[in-house]
């Protein structure tokens, strides 16, 4: 893994290194690189405002979000963030973290496909929401700078994500009815998802 794209760095240490193993052993890697984008995307987001964040969290947070959405992970009762929130708690009790540290990473994952949340309340929170939706549907992506996308995506290439993400998404509307993700899945998400700006570079 690459741990600087456009003088973004990923932080170092065990909870990082095992988040990343975990991440590229069960998404593939259209999904993978995903993750990656979006902690790149919502740390670069962060340091152009000037914002303190805690980067292993959010790096945590960034490679765990969607795994909910492969099989080994998927659930029959659950909406795939709130899944993804108790794979988070049960993978960071193996690092060690404490309870409330496990609970804010299985925090920003949920929340991660709820309303806006302002960083003054929950700054990764918020950097969650910011790489992910300018990864999948390009939402906020004006706020980036053309060469560090490109870049970015040079490094981790698309691989037919949109297309991909949206059959998941769609997926779980199938299965979940009510949920996040079908609300997104039976809207305009789809087409701006599908016409993200950084697939047609």
């Amino acid at each position: 893994m690459l741990v600087e794209v456009a003088g973004v760095r990923v932080p170092a240490g065990r909870a990082a290194e095992a988040a990343r193993t975990v991440c590229a052993e069960y998404a593939d890697d259209a999904l993978y690189h995903h993750s990656v984008r979006s902690y790149f995307l919502g740390t670069a987001w962060a340091e152009a405002r000037g914002f303190d964040f805690d980067r292993e969290l959010f790096f945590v947070a960034a490679m765990l979000h969607d795994l909910a959405l492969t099989p080994p992970f998927d659930s029959h009762t659950l909406a795939f963030e709130e899944a993804g929130g108790h794979l988070a708690r049960v993978f960071t009790a193996g690092l060690g973290w404490p309870t409330e540290r496990r609970d804010r990473a299985a925090e920003l994952i949920v929340l991660h496909m709820r309303e806006d949340v302002a960083p003054k309340a929950d700054v990764e929170s918020r950097l969650l929401q910011v790489g992910t939706s300018a990864d999948v549907s390009g939402t906020g992506l004006e706020a980036f700078d053309s060469s560090f996308t490109d870049t970015l995506v040079g490094a981790y290439p698309r691989l037919g994500f949109a297309r991909s993400f949206v059959r998941l998404f769609q997926d779980q509307a199938d299965r979940r009815p009510g949920c996040a993700a079908s609300e997104l899945a039976g809207g305009e998400w789809v087409e701006r998802t599908l016409s993200n700006p950084l697939d047609q570079g």
